[in-house]
Protein backbone atom coordinates (compact mmCIF):
# COMPACT_ATOMS: atom_id res chain seq x y z
CA UNK A 1 0.00 0.00 0.00
CA UNK A 2 1.52 3.45 -1.32
CA UNK A 3 1.35 6.06 1.84
CA UNK A 4 -1.08 8.30 -0.25
CA UNK A 5 -2.90 6.89 -2.92
CA UNK A 6 -2.41 7.67 -6.51
CA UNK A 7 -4.74 8.96 -8.86
CA UNK A 8 -7.36 9.75 -6.59
CA UNK A 9 -8.61 13.36 -5.44
CA UNK A 10 -10.78 12.44 -2.07
CA UNK A 11 -11.39 9.54 0.15
CA UNK A 12 -14.01 9.42 2.77
CA UNK A 13 -13.00 7.73 6.61
CA UNK A 14 -14.92 7.64 9.55
CA UNK A 15 -12.03 8.86 11.59
CA UNK A 16 -8.90 11.36 10.06
CA UNK A 17 -5.93 11.88 12.53
CA UNK A 18 -3.39 14.97 12.17
CA UNK A 19 -0.34 13.99 13.24
CA UNK A 20 0.75 10.54 13.53
CA UNK A 21 2.99 10.60 16.63
CA UNK A 22 2.37 8.24 19.79
CA UNK A 23 -0.87 10.37 20.14
CA UNK A 24 -2.04 10.25 16.92
CA UNK A 25 -1.33 6.46 16.98
CA UNK A 26 -3.36 5.52 19.83
CA UNK A 27 -6.11 7.56 18.65
CA UNK A 28 -5.85 5.47 15.55
CA UNK A 29 -5.27 2.88 17.46
CA UNK A 30 -8.46 2.68 19.37
CA UNK A 31 -10.99 4.04 16.71
CA UNK A 32 -9.45 0.88 14.16
CA UNK A 33 -10.11 -1.59 17.51
CA UNK A 34 -13.95 -0.21 17.23
CA UNK A 35 -13.92 -1.62 13.53
CA UNK A 36 -14.04 2.47 12.40
CA UNK A 37 -11.78 3.42 9.11
CA UNK A 38 -9.11 5.62 9.98
CA UNK A 39 -6.79 7.98 7.78
CA UNK A 40 -3.78 9.14 9.73
CA UNK A 41 -1.50 12.12 8.18
CA UNK A 42 1.88 13.09 8.77
CA UNK A 43 4.04 15.34 7.22
CA UNK A 44 7.33 14.64 9.14
CA UNK A 45 8.17 11.11 10.39
CA UNK A 46 5.64 8.84 11.83
CA UNK A 47 6.48 8.65 15.21
CA UNK A 48 7.08 12.25 15.76
CA UNK A 49 8.82 14.47 18.39
CA UNK A 50 8.81 11.79 21.29
CA UNK A 51 10.77 8.92 18.91
CA UNK A 52 13.27 11.24 17.56
CA UNK A 53 14.10 14.51 19.09
CA UNK A 54 12.53 13.98 22.51
CA UNK A 55 11.57 11.11 25.30
CA UNK A 56 13.73 8.05 23.31
CA UNK A 57 16.67 9.81 22.19
CA UNK A 58 17.06 11.52 25.58
CA UNK A 59 16.87 8.25 27.38
CA UNK A 60 19.10 6.42 25.57
CA UNK A 61 21.72 9.19 25.71
CA UNK A 62 21.13 9.88 29.30
CA UNK A 63 21.64 6.16 30.47
CA UNK A 64 25.11 5.57 30.13
CA UNK A 65 25.55 8.88 32.08
CA UNK A 66 23.30 7.26 34.67
CA UNK A 67 24.88 4.17 34.91
CA UNK A 68 28.63 5.24 35.12
CA UNK A 69 27.42 7.96 38.30
CA UNK A 70 25.17 4.36 39.81
CA UNK A 71 28.54 2.46 39.50
CA UNK A 72 30.43 5.35 41.43
CA UNK A 73 27.98 5.28 44.20
CA UNK A 74 28.80 1.46 44.74
CA UNK A 75 32.27 0.26 46.09
CA UNK A 76 33.80 -2.09 44.76
CA UNK A 77 32.31 -0.85 41.54
CA UNK A 78 33.46 2.28 41.38
CA UNK A 79 36.70 1.03 41.82
CA UNK A 80 36.52 -0.32 37.90
CA UNK A 81 35.08 2.99 36.61
CA UNK A 82 38.54 4.16 35.52
CA UNK A 83 37.86 5.87 32.03
CA UNK A 84 35.62 8.38 30.42
CA UNK A 85 32.44 7.97 28.29
CA UNK A 86 33.07 6.86 24.83
CA UNK A 87 30.67 9.14 23.46
CA UNK A 88 31.29 7.92 19.83
CA UNK A 89 29.62 4.67 21.11
CA UNK A 90 26.94 6.97 23.32
CA UNK A 91 26.05 8.48 20.10
CA UNK A 92 25.42 5.28 18.66
CA UNK A 93 23.31 3.70 21.08
CA UNK A 94 21.02 7.03 20.43
CA UNK A 95 21.12 6.53 16.63
CA UNK A 96 20.13 2.97 17.01
CA UNK A 97 16.95 3.57 19.18
CA UNK A 98 15.72 6.51 16.94
CA UNK A 99 16.37 3.77 13.83
CA UNK A 100 18.57 7.00 12.48
CA UNK A 101 15.95 8.85 11.77
CA UNK A 102 14.32 6.42 9.32
CA UNK A 103 10.19 5.86 10.32
CA UNK A 104 10.01 3.21 7.76
CA UNK A 105 9.20 0.75 11.28
CA UNK A 106 6.45 2.87 12.44
CA UNK A 107 4.73 3.52 9.19
CA UNK A 108 4.45 -0.13 8.87
CA UNK A 109 2.86 -0.41 11.93
CA UNK A 110 0.25 2.67 11.34
CA UNK A 111 -0.28 0.53 8.17
CA UNK A 112 -0.78 -2.68 9.79
CA UNK A 113 -3.44 -1.96 12.18
CA UNK A 114 -5.56 -0.88 8.86
CA UNK A 115 -5.32 2.82 8.80
CA UNK A 116 -4.25 4.33 5.49
CA UNK A 117 -0.92 6.63 5.85
CA UNK A 118 -0.74 9.65 4.29
CA UNK A 119 2.02 11.73 4.38
CA UNK A 120 1.91 15.58 3.70
CA UNK A 121 0.69 18.94 5.19
CA UNK A 122 -2.79 18.31 6.61
CA UNK A 123 -4.95 21.22 6.90
CA UNK A 124 -8.69 21.27 8.42
CA UNK A 125 -11.02 22.80 5.02
CA UNK A 126 -14.16 23.28 6.69
CA UNK A 127 -16.29 20.46 8.87
CA UNK A 128 -15.22 17.09 8.94
CA UNK A 129 -12.70 17.95 6.03
CA UNK A 130 -8.84 17.67 5.63
CA UNK A 131 -6.59 18.70 2.60
CA UNK A 132 -3.54 16.76 2.44
CA UNK A 133 -0.82 18.65 0.17
CA UNK A 134 2.02 16.24 -0.50
CA UNK A 135 5.75 17.47 -0.96
CA UNK A 136 5.65 17.52 -4.84
CA UNK A 137 2.40 19.82 -4.78
CA UNK A 138 -0.54 17.09 -5.54
CA UNK A 139 -3.14 17.59 -3.27
CA UNK A 140 -6.23 14.84 -1.87
CA UNK A 141 -9.14 15.79 0.55
CA UNK A 142 -10.10 13.63 2.82
CA UNK A 143 -13.19 13.47 4.40
CA UNK A 144 -14.73 12.01 8.04
CA UNK A 145 -18.02 11.25 8.78
CA UNK A 146 -17.46 11.37 12.60
CA UNK A 147 -14.25 13.11 13.58
CA UNK A 148 -11.30 14.72 12.92
CA UNK A 149 -8.52 14.08 15.79
CA UNK A 150 -5.77 16.91 15.93
CA UNK A 151 -2.43 15.55 17.23
CA UNK A 152 0.04 17.87 15.55
CA UNK A 153 2.05 18.42 19.19
CA UNK A 154 4.51 21.58 20.23
CA UNK A 155 7.48 22.62 19.15
CA UNK A 156 10.18 24.52 21.35
CA UNK A 157 9.61 28.22 21.94
CA UNK A 158 12.39 30.68 21.59
CA UNK A 159 11.76 33.84 23.52
CA UNK A 160 12.23 37.31 21.66
CA UNK A 161 15.53 38.80 22.69
CA UNK A 162 17.78 40.37 20.27
CA UNK A 163 20.31 38.45 18.40
CA UNK A 164 18.65 34.74 18.67
CA UNK A 165 18.04 34.28 15.24
CA UNK A 166 21.74 35.25 14.23
CA UNK A 167 22.82 33.26 17.47
CA UNK A 168 21.21 30.02 16.01
CA UNK A 169 20.52 28.64 19.27
CA UNK A 170 19.71 24.86 20.21
CA UNK A 171 16.32 23.92 21.27
CA UNK A 172 15.87 20.10 22.61
CA UNK A 173 16.13 18.98 18.86
CA UNK A 174 19.99 20.15 18.90
CA UNK A 175 20.51 18.86 22.37
CA UNK A 176 19.51 15.18 21.31
CA UNK A 177 20.36 14.57 17.46
CA UNK A 178 23.79 16.20 18.20
CA UNK A 179 27.06 14.09 17.79
CA UNK A 180 29.34 16.82 18.95
CA UNK A 181 30.15 17.47 22.64
CA UNK A 182 30.54 21.33 22.78
CA UNK A 183 33.40 22.46 25.02
CA UNK A 184 30.99 25.42 26.81
CA UNK A 185 27.35 25.04 26.73
CA UNK A 186 24.64 27.10 28.12
CA UNK A 187 21.43 26.12 28.80
CA UNK A 188 18.97 28.38 29.27
CA UNK A 189 15.96 27.40 31.47
CA UNK A 190 15.11 25.47 34.05
CA UNK A 191 11.86 22.88 33.51
CA UNK A 192 12.84 19.26 32.33
CA UNK A 193 14.50 19.62 29.32
CA UNK A 194 16.97 22.16 31.14
CA UNK A 195 17.63 19.76 33.80
CA UNK A 196 18.29 16.59 31.96
CA UNK A 197 19.99 17.95 28.48
CA UNK A 198 22.48 19.87 31.80
CA UNK A 199 22.76 15.87 33.31
CA UNK A 200 23.45 14.64 29.66
CA UNK A 201 26.07 17.50 27.89
CA UNK A 202 28.09 17.83 31.80
CA UNK A 203 28.02 13.77 31.88
CA UNK A 204 29.61 13.71 27.78
CA UNK A 205 32.31 16.22 28.88
CA UNK A 206 30.54 19.43 27.85
CA UNK A 207 31.22 22.34 30.92
CA UNK A 208 27.54 23.12 31.56
CA UNK A 209 25.90 26.51 32.69
CA UNK A 210 22.40 26.49 33.78
CA UNK A 211 20.40 29.41 33.66
CA UNK A 212 17.08 29.30 35.30
CA UNK A 213 14.43 32.59 36.21
CA UNK A 214 13.55 31.06 39.31
CA UNK A 215 13.68 27.73 40.97
CA UNK A 216 14.82 24.27 39.07
CA UNK A 217 11.86 21.72 37.52
CA UNK A 218 9.26 24.41 39.66
CA UNK A 219 6.36 21.92 38.70
CA UNK A 220 7.55 19.97 41.59
CA UNK A 221 8.13 20.21 44.86
CA UNK A 222 10.90 22.74 45.93
CA UNK A 223 13.33 20.11 47.52
CA UNK A 224 13.48 17.96 44.06
CA UNK A 225 15.39 20.90 41.90
CA UNK A 226 17.27 21.83 45.15
CA UNK A 227 18.51 17.96 45.03
CA UNK A 228 19.26 18.17 41.33
CA UNK A 229 20.84 21.61 41.56
CA UNK A 230 23.14 20.24 44.27
CA UNK A 231 24.06 17.68 42.14
CA UNK A 232 24.71 19.21 38.69
CA UNK A 233 26.86 21.83 40.82
CA UNK A 234 28.79 18.77 42.35
CA UNK A 235 29.35 17.24 38.79
CA UNK A 236 31.08 20.59 38.04
CA UNK A 237 28.32 22.25 35.94
CA UNK A 238 27.67 26.37 36.80
CA UNK A 239 24.13 26.43 37.98
CA UNK A 240 22.55 29.72 38.38
CA UNK A 241 19.02 30.94 39.56
CA UNK A 242 17.36 34.00 39.31
CA UNK A 243 19.39 34.46 35.88
CA UNK A 244 17.86 36.08 32.47
CA UNK A 245 19.18 36.31 29.36
CA UNK A 246 18.55 39.68 27.40
CA UNK A 247 20.52 39.14 24.39
CA UNK A 248 22.42 36.98 22.06
CA UNK A 249 25.20 37.87 19.55
CA UNK A 250 27.38 35.56 17.66
CA UNK A 251 28.84 38.13 15.12
CA UNK A 252 30.67 35.12 13.32
CA UNK A 253 28.81 32.36 12.22
CA UNK A 254 31.27 29.65 13.30
CA UNK A 255 32.52 31.03 16.63
CA UNK A 256 31.22 31.27 20.07
CA UNK A 257 28.45 32.61 21.03
CA UNK A 258 28.03 35.70 23.87
CA UNK A 259 24.99 36.14 26.13
CA UNK A 260 23.86 39.31 28.02
CA UNK A 261 22.67 38.76 31.32
CA UNK A 262 20.21 40.88 32.98
CA UNK A 263 22.92 42.00 35.85
CA UNK A 264 24.92 43.08 32.62
CA UNK A 265 27.45 40.63 32.52
CA UNK A 266 27.98 38.62 29.45
CA UNK A 267 28.68 35.07 29.29
CA UNK A 268 30.57 33.52 26.11
CA UNK A 269 29.73 29.71 25.49
CA UNK A 270 30.77 27.41 22.07
CA UNK A 271 26.38 26.91 22.24
CA UNK A 272 23.58 28.17 23.79
CA UNK A 273 20.46 25.96 24.37
CA UNK A 274 16.94 27.12 24.70
CA UNK A 275 14.68 24.73 26.74
CA UNK A 276 12.14 27.93 27.91
CA UNK A 277 8.94 25.87 26.65
CA UNK A 278 6.94 24.85 23.68
CA UNK A 279 4.42 26.30 21.46
CA UNK A 280 1.44 25.14 19.65
CA UNK A 281 1.64 23.03 16.63
CA UNK A 282 -1.73 24.63 15.40
CA UNK A 283 -0.17 27.23 13.37
CA UNK A 284 -0.84 26.16 9.70
CA UNK A 285 -3.00 23.65 9.87
CA UNK A 286 -7.14 25.16 8.83
CA UNK A 287 -8.27 26.13 12.31
CA UNK A 288 -9.26 29.32 10.93
CA UNK A 289 -11.90 27.34 8.51
CA UNK A 290 -13.71 26.51 11.50
CA UNK A 291 -13.81 29.21 13.08
CA UNK A 292 -11.04 28.87 15.98
CA UNK A 293 -7.58 30.92 15.83
CA UNK A 294 -4.47 29.27 14.40
CA UNK A 295 -1.51 29.06 16.60
CA UNK A 296 -2.82 28.48 19.68
CA UNK A 297 -3.52 26.18 22.12
CA UNK A 298 -6.98 24.07 22.05
CA UNK A 299 -9.36 24.05 24.56
CA UNK A 300 -11.29 20.67 25.28
CA UNK A 301 -13.73 18.93 27.24
CA UNK A 302 -12.64 15.11 29.26
CA UNK A 303 -13.05 13.01 26.55
CA UNK A 304 -11.17 15.44 24.09
CA UNK A 305 -13.64 17.56 21.66
CA UNK A 306 -13.07 20.62 20.93
CA UNK A 307 -14.62 23.53 22.61
CA UNK A 308 -15.63 26.23 20.25
CA UNK A 309 -16.51 23.98 17.42
CA UNK A 310 -20.06 23.13 16.22
CA UNK A 311 -21.34 19.64 16.28
CA UNK A 312 -19.40 17.11 18.04
CA UNK A 313 -16.65 16.22 15.77
CA UNK A 314 -13.15 17.80 16.11
CA UNK A 315 -11.07 16.36 19.04
CA UNK A 316 -7.75 18.22 20.16
CA UNK A 317 -5.49 15.38 22.07
CA UNK A 318 -1.65 15.66 23.76
CA UNK A 319 0.35 18.63 23.37
CA UNK A 320 -2.15 20.58 21.50
CA UNK A 321 -4.83 21.21 24.52
CA UNK A 322 -1.95 22.18 27.04
CA UNK A 323 -3.10 20.06 29.45
CA UNK A 324 0.04 17.99 30.07
CA UNK A 325 3.04 17.87 27.63
CA UNK A 326 4.05 14.51 28.73
CA UNK A 327 4.03 11.79 26.11
CA UNK A 328 2.74 9.23 28.00
CA UNK A 329 -0.45 11.46 28.90
CA UNK A 330 -1.06 12.40 25.66
CA UNK A 331 -1.08 8.65 24.59
CA UNK A 332 -3.86 8.28 27.51
CA UNK A 333 -5.52 11.10 26.43
CA UNK A 334 -5.72 9.63 22.49
CA UNK A 335 -6.97 5.89 23.85
CA UNK A 336 -9.76 7.73 25.43
CA UNK A 337 -10.46 10.14 22.41
CA UNK A 338 -10.48 7.49 20.31
CA UNK A 339 -12.78 5.07 22.78
CA UNK A 340 -14.75 8.15 22.30
CA UNK A 341 -15.28 8.64 18.87
CA UNK A 342 -16.08 4.85 18.87
CA UNK A 343 -18.80 5.33 21.06
CA UNK A 344 -20.42 8.64 19.62
CA UNK A 345 -19.82 7.41 16.20
CA UNK A 346 -21.82 3.74 17.49
CA UNK A 347 -24.87 6.21 19.32
CA UNK A 348 -23.59 4.75 22.65
CA UNK A 349 -23.53 6.25 25.91
CA UNK A 350 -20.15 8.51 26.32
CA UNK A 351 -18.93 7.65 30.20
CA UNK A 352 -17.31 10.99 30.77
CA UNK A 353 -17.74 11.39 34.62
CA UNK A 354 -14.78 11.41 37.00
CA UNK A 355 -12.62 8.25 36.18
CA UNK A 356 -15.27 7.15 33.81
CA UNK A 357 -14.31 5.00 30.49
CA UNK A 358 -14.06 8.12 28.26
CA UNK A 359 -12.87 10.72 31.07
CA UNK A 360 -9.03 11.72 31.16
CA UNK A 361 -9.55 12.49 34.72
CA UNK A 362 -6.00 11.33 35.43
CA UNK A 363 -5.03 14.56 33.39
CA UNK A 364 -6.16 16.91 36.70
CA UNK A 365 -5.59 14.38 39.70
CA UNK A 366 -2.76 11.82 39.12
CA UNK A 367 -0.08 12.97 36.17
CA UNK A 368 3.13 11.25 36.82
CA UNK A 369 6.12 12.81 35.29
CA UNK A 370 10.23 11.66 35.92
CA UNK A 371 13.06 13.50 35.17
CA UNK A 372 16.32 11.47 34.09
CA UNK A 373 18.93 13.56 36.17
CA UNK A 374 20.79 12.75 38.57
CA UNK A 375 19.56 12.04 41.05
CA UNK A 376 16.24 11.27 39.45
CA UNK A 377 12.59 12.99 40.04
CA UNK A 378 9.87 11.68 40.20
CA UNK A 379 6.52 12.44 41.18
CA UNK A 380 2.51 12.54 40.50
CA UNK A 381 -0.81 14.13 41.53
CA UNK A 382 -0.64 17.62 43.45
CA UNK A 383 2.32 19.20 45.28
CA UNK A 384 1.52 20.55 48.61
CA UNK A 385 1.29 23.58 47.60
CA UNK A 386 -1.27 23.10 44.83
CA UNK A 387 -2.89 21.10 46.89
CA UNK A 388 -3.11 23.87 49.35
CA UNK A 389 -4.48 26.08 46.70
CA UNK A 390 -7.48 24.16 45.99
CA UNK A 391 -8.53 24.26 49.36
CA UNK A 392 -7.60 20.62 50.52
CA UNK A 393 -7.00 20.02 54.17
CA UNK A 394 -3.62 18.35 53.91
CA UNK A 395 -0.70 16.73 55.65
CA UNK A 396 2.52 16.07 54.34
CA UNK A 397 5.25 13.05 55.38
CA UNK A 398 8.72 13.81 54.55
CA UNK A 399 11.32 11.40 54.80
CA UNK A 400 15.17 11.32 53.47
CA UNK A 401 16.01 7.81 51.98
CA UNK A 402 18.52 6.12 54.43
CA UNK A 403 15.34 5.52 56.72
CA UNK A 404 15.13 2.38 54.22
CA UNK A 405 17.87 -0.43 54.25
CA UNK A 406 17.44 -1.14 50.84
CA UNK A 407 18.28 2.19 49.74
CA UNK A 408 21.40 2.01 51.60
CA UNK A 409 21.98 -1.44 49.50
CA UNK A 410 21.54 0.27 46.24
CA UNK A 411 23.89 2.64 46.75
CA UNK A 412 26.64 3.47 49.30
CA UNK A 413 24.85 6.64 51.51
CA UNK A 414 22.12 7.06 49.40
CA UNK A 415 20.95 10.37 49.19
CA UNK A 416 17.38 11.21 48.32
CA UNK A 417 13.91 12.54 50.03
CA UNK A 418 10.43 11.09 49.47
CA UNK A 419 7.14 12.92 50.34
CA UNK A 420 3.76 12.38 50.12
CA UNK A 421 0.47 14.77 50.50
CA UNK A 422 -2.56 13.41 52.22
CA UNK A 423 -5.93 14.81 52.09
CA UNK A 424 -7.35 14.59 55.71
CA UNK A 425 -10.72 14.37 55.10
CA UNK A 426 -10.77 11.38 53.34
CA UNK A 427 -7.05 9.66 54.11
CA UNK A 428 -5.92 9.14 50.57
CA UNK A 429 -2.58 9.95 48.97
CA UNK A 430 -3.12 13.70 46.38
CA UNK A 431 0.50 13.56 45.33
CA UNK A 432 3.69 11.71 46.05
CA UNK A 433 6.99 12.61 45.06
CA UNK A 434 10.35 10.80 45.17
CA UNK A 435 14.37 12.07 44.28
CA UNK A 436 17.26 9.88 44.13
CA UNK A 437 18.69 7.81 42.72
CA UNK A 438 16.64 4.84 40.40
CA UNK A 439 13.45 6.57 41.65
CA UNK A 440 11.25 6.34 38.23
CA UNK A 441 10.82 2.42 39.17
CA UNK A 442 8.91 3.81 42.37
CA UNK A 443 6.86 6.00 40.48
CA UNK A 444 3.94 3.54 39.01
CA UNK A 445 2.95 2.51 42.40
CA UNK A 446 2.44 6.07 43.74
CA UNK A 447 0.15 6.92 41.20
CA UNK A 448 -2.18 3.43 41.15
CA UNK A 449 -2.39 4.93 44.83
CA UNK A 450 -3.24 8.38 43.52
CA UNK A 451 -5.25 7.37 40.81
CA UNK A 452 -6.82 4.68 42.99
CA UNK A 453 -7.30 6.67 45.92
CA UNK A 454 -6.21 3.81 47.88
CA UNK A 455 -7.34 4.47 51.45
CA UNK A 456 -3.72 4.84 53.69
CA UNK A 457 -5.13 1.84 56.22
CA UNK A 458 -5.32 0.00 53.20
CA UNK A 459 -2.33 0.78 51.63
CA UNK A 460 -0.21 -0.27 54.67
CA UNK A 461 -1.31 -3.34 53.95
CA UNK A 462 1.29 -3.34 50.59
CA UNK A 463 4.07 -5.14 51.31
CA UNK A 464 7.26 -3.47 50.51
CA UNK A 465 9.84 -6.19 49.61
CA UNK A 466 12.82 -6.28 52.03
CA UNK A 467 15.60 -4.68 51.35
CA UNK A 468 14.46 -2.96 48.29
CA UNK A 469 14.27 1.10 47.84
CA UNK A 470 10.43 0.62 47.77
CA UNK A 471 10.57 -0.06 51.58
CA UNK A 472 10.69 4.35 51.30
CA UNK A 473 6.59 3.46 51.65
CA UNK A 474 6.58 1.15 55.05
CA UNK A 475 8.46 4.20 56.52
CA UNK A 476 6.52 7.18 55.00
CA UNK A 477 2.96 5.37 56.06
CA UNK A 478 4.17 4.62 59.11
CA UNK A 479 5.31 8.10 60.40
CA UNK A 480 2.09 9.50 59.32
CA UNK A 481 -0.13 7.28 61.16
CA UNK A 482 2.43 7.99 64.30
CA UNK A 483 1.98 11.28 63.88
CA UNK A 484 -1.63 10.62 63.90
CA UNK A 485 -2.16 9.10 66.52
Amino acid sequence: MSDVRENQESSAYDVVVLGAGPVGQNVADRARAAGLTVAVVERELVGGECSYWACVPSKALLRPVIAVADARRVDGARQAVTGQLDTERVFARRDRYVTDWDDTGQAEAVKSSGADLFRGHGRIDGPRRVTVTRDDGARLTLTARHAVAIATGSRPALPDIPGIQEARPWTNRHGTDSSTVPGRLVIVGGGGVGVEMATLWQGLGSQVTLLARRRLIPRMEPFAGELVARSLTEAGADVRIGTQVTAVRRPDPTGPVTLTLDDGSDLQADEVMFATGRTPGTDDIGLDTVGLTPGTWLEADTTCLARGVDGAWLYAVGDVNHRTLLTHQGKYQGRTAGDAIAARAADLPVDDGPWGDHATTADQHAVPQVFFTDPEAAAVGLTAEQAAQAGRRIKTVDLDFNAAQGANLYADNYRGHARMVVDLDREVLLGVTFVGPGVSELLHSATVAVAGEVPLKRLRHAVACFPTVSEIWLFLLAAYHRDRT
